[in-house]
């Protein structure tokens, strides 16, 4: 929840978006559930994860913290 908190702060979602997204996830409570999220909002957040260069994070290899 919170890059999807982040995606409305950045204003990528609006508040009623962010909402719909947000209890569509908790509802859904599988990746094969979120999925079937309908695509008018499945598009906005595939939009706010693009601009928001979402891809790029994952493919970074986690920052491990030293002593």
């Amino acid at each position: 929840m919170q890059t999807l908190d982040e995606m409305r702060d950045r204003r990528l979602l609006t508040d009623d978006q962010h909402a719909q997204i947000g209890a569509w996830i908790t509802r859904a409570r599988t990746p094969e559930g979120i999925m079937a999220m309908p695509p008018s909002l499945w598009r906005k957040l595939e939009l706010a994860s693009v601009l928001m260069n979402i891809d790029a994070d994952l493919s970074q290899p986690p920052v491990m913290s030293g002593p």
